[in-house]
């Protein structure tokens, strides 16, 4: 387990990568999400690995990604941040009623986080979509419920970010981060 190593998850659109943009202002390693990151190369490349094409692909290509970002981490000491983990590509799997492959199972597994995991709960107030997010209102409060009961299954403790700007939920993060 990697103590130092922190998860920001929840469903889309209810600010993850906002509060994860913060967190590197004021100085902590950060490290990105993987899907955001792979839907644009797809979309620039022509490439099916997207959530609304190759759902199991684009699994994979998270899987590996997130497991070379986790690797990278280990070379940082202090806290590193990480806008979703690899128990969420177990919970996309769920969540889209596909099969769970046992490699994936296994390194959601292997690949441990600090027990506290920070949950952004659904936001109906903030939640927008885009050219990368189509998710709509509904499968995104499901997200969020199929990332808790993910991460609650492999024993992590959900702590939930209080629905309050930006600034307010990085201090939160930060007073946490203390204890």
């Amino acid at each position: 387990m990697s103590d130092h190593f922190f998860v920001v998850t929840g469903g889309p659109g209810a600010g993850k990568t906002s509060l994860i943009t913060e967190l590197a202002r004021r100085g902590f390693h950060t490290i990105p999400e993987s899907g955001r990151a792979i839907i644009r190369e797809e979309m620039q490349s022509g490439g099916d690995a997207l959530p609304w094409a190759d759902r199991t692909a684009y699994a994979e290509r998270m899987l590996q990604r997130d497991l070379r970002s986790y690797e990278d981490a280990q070379a940082h000491s202090g806290p590193v941040i990480f806008d979703r983990g690899i128990p969420d590509i177990l919970g996309y799997l769920t969540l889209c009623s596909l099969p769970v492959p046992p490699h994936v199972a296994a390194a959601a597994k292997a690949a441990r986080y600090n027990r506290r995991v920070f949950l952004t709960p659904f936001w109906d107030e903030i939640f927008t979509q885009d050219t990368e997010r189509k998710q709509s209102q509904t499968e995104a409060e499901a997200t969020c419920a199929v990332m808790f009961e993910t991460y609650i299954a492999l024993g992590y403790e959900i702590i939930e970010l209080p629905r309050t700007d930006i600034a307010r939920r990085a201090d939160f993060v930060c007073e946490q981060l203390a204890i």
